[in-house]
C-alpha cells in the first residue's frame, strides 16, 4: 500500500511561519496528516501529550533549543524518525544530524514537490527500521524465555534428581495441569530458589 494511502502522519518543525504555513498546506494537499510545532519546545509539548508522528520534518537552525537538540528527544527518547532541513549544507552540521539519526538531510529552499520523494523514501525507510526493531524484541523475548526455561530445568534436575527430559516433562506437565505458561511456571521455580537461597522461601510443589 502506498504511503499517501496509508494518511501518513507528519509533524513539521520550523520557527518561520510563512515556511511552516505553505509547507504544511502543500504536504496537507499531497495527501498527508500534518501538525506544525514553531520550535523545538512546541514540539516536545506536543509530543508529551502523548502524540506520535509516522515522521517529523525538522529545521536545524530555531530559535531556542534548535533542531538538532529536537532530534536528540526524537530518536533516543521516542524512537520517532525524522529528517532534517536547513538553510545551510555545511558537512559538520550534515554529519552532526546523521549521528543523531536523520534518514535525509535536506538544504532548504525546497519546493513541497521536491520534498516528497525524500519524506515517501524515508517513510519507507522507518517502517523497514520498526520491522527490525519488532523483530530484535521478539528475539530478545524468545531467548529471555529459553533462558528461563533452562534455568528452571536444571533446578528440578537438581531437586529431583531427573534426567533433563524429565525434569522438562515435569515443568511442562505442572504448567498444563495449572492452565499456565511454562514460562510462568518456569520463572516461579527460578524465584523460589532465589529466595530459598536466601532463606526466605521454598520451591512450589511439583508431583512427580
Amino acid at each position: 500500500m502506498n504511503t499517501l494511502e496509508k494518511n501518513a502522519a507528519l509533524l513539521l518543525v520550523e520557527d518561520d511561519r510563512l515556511v511552516l504555513s505553505t509547507m504544511a498546506s502543500g504536504l496537507r494537499h499531497a495527501g498527508y496528516q500534518v501538525d506544525c510545532a514553531e520550535s523545538a519546545e512546541q514540539a516536545e509539548a506536543w509530543l508529551a501529550t502523548g502524540a506520535r508522528p509516522d515522521l517529523a520534518i525538522v529545521d536545524v537552525r530555531m530559535q531556542g533549543r534548535g533542531g538538532l537538540a529536537l532530534a536528540e528527544r526524537l530518536s533516543q527518547l521516542d524512537h520517532i524518525p525524522f529528517i532534517m532541513l536547513s538553510a545551510y549544507g555545511e558537512s559538520a552540521m550534515v554529519e552532526q544530524a546523521t549521528r543523531s539519526g536523520a534518514l535525509a538531510y535536506l538544504v532548504k529552499p525546497q519546493d513541497v514537490q521536491q520534498l516528497l520523494p525524500a519524506i515517501e523514501a524515508a517513510l519507507a525507510r522507518a517502517s523497514e527500521l520498526d520491522t527490525l526493531r519488532r523483530n530484535q524484541r521478539q528475539l530478545q523475548t524468545a531467548l529471555d524465555t529459553e533462558r528461563s526455561v533452562n534455568v528452571a530445568t536444571g533446578i528440578v534436575m537438581m531437586e529431583y534428581k531427573l534426567s533433563r527430559t524429565a525434569a522438562f516433562n515435569l515443568l511442562r506437565d505442572a504448567a498444563r495441569r495449572q492452565r499456565r505458561k511454562l514460562t510462568e511456571v518456569a520463572d516461579e521455580v527460578v524465584s523460589a530458589r532465589n529466595l530459598l537461597s536466601l532463606g526466605a522461601g521454598n520451591l512450589p510443589t511439583v508431583t512427580k
